[in-house]
């Protein structure tokens, strides 16, 4: 029954080894785990817990992890380590995985963050942030393969095969061809396929595809939705002003940053105003976010009673009741609202499921505890 017990719930068993500190063990089982399985299991750990399982984890599978975790999520794990261990880390990460969680801590965090992060990296995230993060600049990786156009196809091959394990984590499907190193200015991108079926004394400038593609780094995420709506890449380079590359964004980022769009605006439509919420985060900071929305509405469903309250001779019989009708029905619906839409995400993140149900229910009670007591205050001060 046991064994039953840990294959429907691997959390249990993950948190059995964290608190063993089996780093070996832990290192193989969390690597057996779904992505939403992997979610789920940290998500139910306390804090010093999920610190202690980074610290098990080498800075390479840490951040393997951090990577499967919602971005605000991955920031609450790390806003509690040592900048050094943080920096280590966070260094392991893609350079868009990289500026976008560290855009989700406080200024003083991050900057002492990179501080201690290796220089190199360090200056691409202070590149990086000047862009906002749903322009082609702040989708953008950096770990691409750029190429003089005078370089043969011999001599690039080679060069692929020397540096093996720098460019294993490169995005390869097409080589950039630039003016020079120095003066990075585009001039065609060529498909990885062109590139293994020439003659290896062939220049990348003559097997260039004709109708190459480039985004401005300010480009908009509609323009880039847009983008690839009409060109079947799955990549395209990045541009300056100046028409200097400086990067390439993926047709998977930018997917995945219009379902991370649509996700806010559905949050924000259910009431939670800062368009983001999970429920790992501590009751107190859930319950101020939704009282963002809640008290304002609050406010004007207390007007409204107070206007029923004016027909007092009129409904004499029921006067007190018919005053909080107004309260109940609008504050019920929109905490109801609230709660259905944070609901939806963690399903669509899995990080719930049926099986949760006592959980989210004992959740949802204690921030609708807090939330009343607030209303309660503010309704009779």
């Amino acid at each position: 029954m046991s064994v039953d017990i840990q294959l429907t719930q691997p959390w249990d068993r993950l948190e059995e080894l964290v608190i063993a500190q089996n780093s070996d063990e832990l290192r193989l089982f969390w690597r057996t785990l779904t992505s939403s399985e992997l979610t789920r299991a940290v998500s139910r750990m306390d804090v010093d817990k999920q610190l202690l399982l980074m610290r098990l984890l080498d800075p390479e599978d840490a951040a393997d992890l951090l990577d499967e975790l919602p971005h605000i999520q991955a920031a609450d794990i790390l806003e509690d380590m040592p900048a050094a261990e943080v920096a280590a880390i966070v260094d392991e990460l893609d350079s868009d995985e990289r500026v976008d969680v560290l855009a989700e801590l406080d200024d003083d965090d991050a900057a002492a963050i990179l501080e201690q992060m290796d220089p190199e990296e360090a200056e691409d995230v202070r590149d990086r942030v000047k862009y906002d993060s749903n322009t082609a600049g702040g989708l953008m990786i950096t770990e691409y393969l750029s190429f003089p156009k005078d370089t043969k196809v011999t001599d690039l091959l080679a060069d692929l095969r020397s540096h093996v394990e720098e460019y294993q984590e490169f995005d390869i499907r097409y080589i950039y061809v630039v003016e020079s190193r120095e003066q990075p200015r585009l001039l065609g991108v060529v498909r990885f396929k062109d590139i293994v079926l020439s003659p290896g004394d062939v220049n990348l400038i003559d097997i260039r595809m004709l109708e190459a593609k480039s985004v401005s780094a300010v480009s908009d995420l509609d323009d880039l939705e847009h983008f690839f709506d009409r060109h079947d890449f799955s990549a395209t380079p990045v541009v300056d002003h100046d028409d200097l590359m400086v990067g390439a964004v993926l047709r998977s980022a930018v997917q995945e940053a219009v379902g991370d769009r649509a996700d806010k605006n559905f949050m924000r439509f259910g009431g939670i105003i800062t368009g983001e919420e999970l429920r790992t985060m501590p009751a107190g900071q859930r319950a101020m976010r939704r009282m963002a929305f809640l008290l304002p509405v609050f406010m004007l469903s207390t007007a409204s009673a107070s206007v029923i309250g004016l027909f007092e001779d009129t409904i004499r019989d029921v006067t007190v009741l018919a005053m909080f009708l107004p309260l109940v029905a609008g504050l019920s619906g929109c905490s109801g609202n609230q709660a259905v839409a944070v609901s939806v995400r963690e399903l669509a993140l899995g990080l719930s499921t049926k099986s949760d149900v006592i959980r989210v229910l004992f959740k949802e009670l204690v921030v609708g505890l807090l939330i009343g007591c607030v209303m309660g205050i503010v309704l009779f001060c």
